[in-house]
Order: structure tokens, then C-alpha cells, then sequence
């Protein structure tokens, strides 16, 4: 069980011992990993050289899911995720619940799903990623003094205003060469952000395909659509491509986030899936 002690802000202390008294009354041998900052992707490759576990149970947010797929991204273990983040993207999706006590099952014994990984840029993505607002957003997020729903959802409508600027983004996949002018695009293997909000519609985390949804317009009505949940499908002002490798070049540097975590502003990404897939616990019910 690799835990991080600081994800979300939540206290893990209640989340770990409920996970060592569930391994105890399924005769499961549980090795606790907190993480620490201090060379965490060595210290976790020793453990699993060690242990060599069947499962691997994250306590965390997406990021700490993102740092034990890459430190262990050629080895084979079934991932349980035990949602305790900022931001809980892959636990969005597949609708696993909130309530510990429900989840442990899942985690720890569950059916799992061979889930795509995009690369982008040579970085990994398991949920979404995206250029433009939505990017720009979590960026003046994390530079706030204040933290929380209510002071992201301010921010949100704040960058949407302040932000009046589109870019223009030149999309190479699928053998076609199309050009667009956009506020945002979004790369995509999951249907929801962390927040519920669905963004791709066509999302299937198994399907050997990501997609790329161009939002060419975000007034606040569209923008006001997708946070209640009417993702405008049929519309001029968004398009979507389902491919399983992608070029996007953009006239200038446009600010960039991957699963949560801001990654500056580029004018190049070049997307791809990884030839390993990771497998992640979830409800019986998603299949």
C-alpha cells in the first residue's frame, strides 16, 4: 500500500488503518509506503523488487496514482485505488464510491480493467490533459492564497472572463492535416474530469483510442452547458476526434496541464499510447 500523507489534505490515518484491518480479515500480507518526496520512485522499485506484490493499493490523488505507474510502469501488478486527493480523476470515472468501507472490496479484490496510458510530450497521462483555459485555470488555482470548491469555482469563472484570447492549433491524425481556432483542447481517455463534469463523451478507458475535444468557443453559456452536465455534442463550437496518435502544433505557447499538474505553456505535443496498459480495480457494475 503506497499512501501519501499529504494529498488533498486529508489525514490517510484513519484510510490506513481501515485498509490493515480489511487485509487482516482477508489473511492479506499489507506493506505500508508513505510517500515522502525523497526519492519515492527508488524507494518504491525497492519495494516491489522486495515484495513483489499481486496488488498495489494507492491512498492518494491522481498524482500519487501517476507516481507508482511510473516508477513501476514494466512490471505487473492489478492497481486499487483508495481516492484521497486534490484531484480523484480515475476514481471518477469508473464510479467508485467514496465511503472507505465500500471501497476496500474493490481495492483490494475486484475485477480490473487494462486501462489505456497516453503519452504526451513523453509524459504519461491517465485521465485528461489539456491546452488552453481549463489549464491557464489550474495554474492562477495553485498560485491563490486560498484553496478549495468555492475558490476554484470563483477562479473558474474568473480565467473564463479574463482569458479572451484563442489560439490557433493545427491537428495532424488519422491522415488529415486540419486547422483550428480554439480557447482549449482536451486529450482524453476517461469521460470525466475529477469534478463529475463530463468533457468526452465518447470516452472509453479501454479502447486503444484517446480523443482530442477542440472547444473552439467557451463563453460562459457553453462553458455554463458543460459544468451542468449538457456537453453541447452537436455543435459548431466543439469537435471531436477519436485517433490513437496525434500531433497538435500551436501558433504560440499555450499553457499546459496533465492529470491535474500544470506543465508550462508549448507550442508542440506530440500524443501517443503506451504499449503497456495499466490495470486498475474497479465496480463489477462498469462492465
Amino acid at each position: 500500500m503506497i499512501a501519501n500523507p499529504v494529498s488533498g489534505g486529508i489525514d490517510k490515518s484513519e484510510i490506513i488503518q481501515a485498509a490493515a484491518n480489511f487485509a487482516v480479515k482477508e489473511n492479506v500480507n499489507l506493506v505500508l509506503y508513505e510517500t515522502s518526496v525523497d526519492n519515492d520512485t527508488a524507494k518504491i522499485k525497492a519495494l516491489y523488487k522486495e515484495f513483489t506484490p499481486e496488488r498495489i493499493i494507492v491512498a492518494g490523488g491522481d498524482g500519487t496514482i501517476k507516481l507508482v505507474a511510473e516508477a513501476l510502469e514494466s512490471e505487473d501488478f492489478i492497481l486499487g485505488i483508495l481516492p484521497a486527493g486534490s484531484s480523484n480523476g480515475l476514481a471518477t470515472d469508473p464510479g467508485l464510491p467514496k465511503a472507505i468501507e465500500d471501497n476496500l472490496p474493490i481495492a483490494f479484490h475486484n475485477a480490473f480493467l487494462e486501462m489505456d496510458v497516453i503519452i504526451v510530450n513523453g509524459k504519461k497521462s491517465l485521465h485528461l490533459s489539456d491546452l488552453g483555459l481549463n489549464a491557464t485555470l489550474i495554474k492562477n488555482y495553485h498560485e491563490g492564497s486560498m484553496h478549495g470548491r468555492w475558490y476554484y469555482a470563483l477562479q473558474a469563472f474568473k480565467t473564463l472572463i479574463d482569458t479572451d484570447v484563442d489560439f490557433s492549433a493545427t491537428i495532424s491524425c488519422n491522415n488529415e492535416l486540419t486547422e483550428y481556432q480554439a480557447r482549449m483542447i482536451v486529450i482524453a481517455n476517461s469521460k470525466k474530469y475529477g469534478t463529475g463534469v463530463v468533457i468526452n463523451p465518447k470516452g472509453v478507458m479501454n479502447d486503444g483510442k484517446f480523443e482530442i475535444i477542440i472547444l473552439k468557443n467557451l463563453d460562459l453559456f457553453v462553458f455554463g452547458k458543460i459544468i451542468t452536465g449538457n456537453m453541447p455534442m452537436e455543435s459548431e463550437d466543439i469537435t471531436i476526434i477519436s485517433t490513437d496518435k496525434a500531433t497538435i502544433k500551436t501558433n504560440f505557447p499555450v499553457s499546459f496541464q496533465m492529470d491535474g499538474e500544470y506543465y508550462d505553456a508549448e507550442t508542440e505535443f506530440n500524443i501517443d499510447l503506451a504499449p503497456k496498459k495499466l490495470k486498475a480495480a474497479i465496480p463489477k457494475r462498469f462492465f
